[in-house]
């Protein structure tokens, strides 16, 4: 369970609950979305991070589960097919699921893509109490994802079974969307991970058998269960008063959900201020592609008047108008410091999807005639248009700031992420990269390039032992592929070394590309044993430093036999 959950509800501005009960909340779950994006034969798993972060039903009954290592899936599971997080896909596919519980209600969150919540109060009336707007959702959700309803997937309904196709679906299909309805959006989400409805009043006791890692803080369920607390049950058996003195504010947001409240207490405020900025289209823009460059500079207009009236947002609406009067709209909810490049990320996204899903056009290709030209049939040829954008911030919340460092360093990092934010513009979001060190023997391997603004996870800690690594100093160039050489004795015969990193005779002469290079000096060798246990990634290999005609020096790795040149020194 991650903070997303714990931080509010979906109808925290909808229903209001003046009443000061906690809101009911409605949670559509497709379980391991991410995996539904991705193509490959099962067991396919999807990795972030260098982590697992979701996989297939076979790769789970082989043993691979979500967070583990690489390698640790990999030898549970040998044929496992591993392909990275697609953000773009998941939110594009989840389009229609969003699309069919929208037609419920407009106030539709997605929390993220596979998970998404309504309220219940509205809907729920008028179409005839919650357990009938559970199953009219579960089955407007199994349509939109073509497949037949399941019981588990209606909490307190009938199922609804619809002919199974003669086909089996491939191994990425969707697994069955849960939907679950509970107090407040943390117990919903639980809820619909349960297939269940929680009778309104009684989340509490819904929640009490859960662990208490399922609040969201690491931290705190460790110190919990050291103190004998290892269930929600009893942690929220504690006085309010005692949590607060002892864990302070997290400890009371924790407690608050744990008793299946709201984390906060109701308080009255004034109206929110319209911070909402805008863009009109005159005449119409066809494509949807300039919308995400003035959605860069509409957010950064967004950030100027959050941070002008000392206001942060939990989540941002993002409005589209067409020029023939449809309008469409999408909650996206960020945890922490949504800043103008993330913001303009999920427009993009947005875009994307609901093109994808053909939702400004006749047909569901983008296009209302199919002829891949966005126009309508019965409009002579004339697009529509796109004639506003419209980015408004929801659930505004004082900015706590941040910690300024001396000298003024700040303000420095501000302006490098907009400049960061205009080089993505212009090159996409992964053709600007940081380094990040990671673990490895070899100088190629102690780096990785990772997109600019996203999290990043070494699969090996980089300050782990490293027997066989170079000492310092560290190549100043390093070639993408090491490039074949020679390396020669006094008599012209070839340099080996055996298996117990013995040299048959002193290097005397490099030959790089064809071009003969005396060698001055050597060091070496560095021997390396890596994945003795793996058959498939087992190799050796043994490193030399060695200073050629001119003071040049170089770093050559000898492996079966063969001589490459690795990198080079200054």
């Amino acid at each position: 369970m991650t903070a997303e959950m714990a931080s509010g509800t979906a109808s925290e501005t909808a229903s209001g609950a003046a009443d000061g009960r906690t809101p009911r909340v409605l949670v559509v779950w497709c379980p391991d979305w991410p995996v539904v994006a991705v193509t490959g034969d099962d067991p396919v798993a999807v990795t972030e991070g260098g982590r697992i972060l979701a996989c297939s039903e076979g790769a789970r009954a082989a043993g691979v589960r979500q967070g583990q290592r690489l390698k640790l899936a990999q030898r549970l599971c040998p044929e496992l097919e591993l392909r990275d997080r697609d953000p773009e896909a998941e939110t594009r596919r989840f389009e229609p699921v969003v699309a069919a519980v929208e037609a419920f209600t407009p106030r539709v969150e997605v929390i993220r893509p596979g998970l998404c919540a309504i309220p219940v109060k509205g809907p729920g009336r008028y179409f005839g109490g919650e357990e009938a707007l559970a199953a009219k959702v579960a089955r407007a959700v199994a349509d939109a994802l073509g497949q037949r309803l399941v019981p588990d997937a209606v909490p307190g309904a009938p199922a609804v079974e619809q002919q199974q196709s003669a086909t089996p679906p491939p191994a990425t299909t969707a697994p069955q969307a849960r939907v679950g309805v509970a107090d407040g959006l943390f117990a919903a989400v639980l809820a619909a991970r349960a297939g269940v409805l929680v009778p309104a009043g009684r989340t509490a006791e819904f929640l009490a058998p859960y662990p208490v890692s399922a609040l969201g803080d690491e931290a705190l369920a460790e110190l919990l269960g050291r103190l004998g607390l290892p269930t929600v049950g009893a942690f929220a058996a504690l006085p309010a008063k005692s949590v607060a003195d002892r864990f302070g504010p997290s400890g009371t947001v924790a407690h608050r959900l744990a008793r299946g409240l709201q984390p906060r207490p109701l308080v009255p405020r004034d109206e929110e201020p319209d911070l909402a900025v805008e863009q009109r289209f005159d005449p119409p823009e066809p494509s949807a592609e300039p919308l995400v460059f003035v959605a860069r500079a509409l957010a950064e207009q967004l950030h100027q008047r959050l941070a002008g009236a000392g206001l942060t947002c939990r989540r941002v609406a993002v409005e589209v108008a067409c020029a023939d009067g449809r309008t469409a709209s999408r909650l996206w909810r960020h945890e922490g410091r949504l800043s103008a490049t993330a913001l303009a990320e999920r427009v993009r996204w947005q875009l994307q999807a609901w093109q994808g899903a053909g939702t400004f056009t006749g047909d569901g290709n983008g296009n209302g005639n199919g002829d891949g030209n966005g126009t309508r049939d019965g409009e002579g040829g004339e697009g529509t248009g796109f004639t506003l954008l419209r980015l408004a911030p929801d659930g505004l919340s004082p900015d706590q700031g941040r910690q300024l460092a001396l000298w003024g360093q700040a303000v420095a990092d501000d302006r490098v992420e907009r400049a960061v934010a205009r080089v993505q513009a212009v090159l996409g979001h992964a053709g600007l990269r940081r380094i990040e060190p990671a673990g490895g023997r070899g100088p190629g391997e102690q780096a990785v390039k990772v997109p600019w603004g996203e999290p990043y996870e070494a699969a090996v800690p980089a300050d782990a032992p490293w027997p066989g690594r170079l000492p310092e100093v560290w190549p100043a160039v390093v070639l993408r592929e090491p490039a074949p050489v020679r390396v020669l004795d006094g008599a012209g015969r070839p340099v080996t070394v055996d298996g117990r990193a013995g040299v048959s005779a002193r290097p005397a002469l490099v030959v790089v590309r064809g071009r003969e290079e005396q060698v001055d000096g050597w060091t070496g060798p560095w021997p390396a044993v890596e994945y003795w246990w793996d058959q498939s990634l087992a190799r050796r290999r043994a490193r030399f430093q060695v200073v050629v005609d001119g003071g040049r020096a170089l770093l050559l790795t000898v492996e079966g036999g063969a001589w490459y040149l690795e990198a080079g020194y200054d």
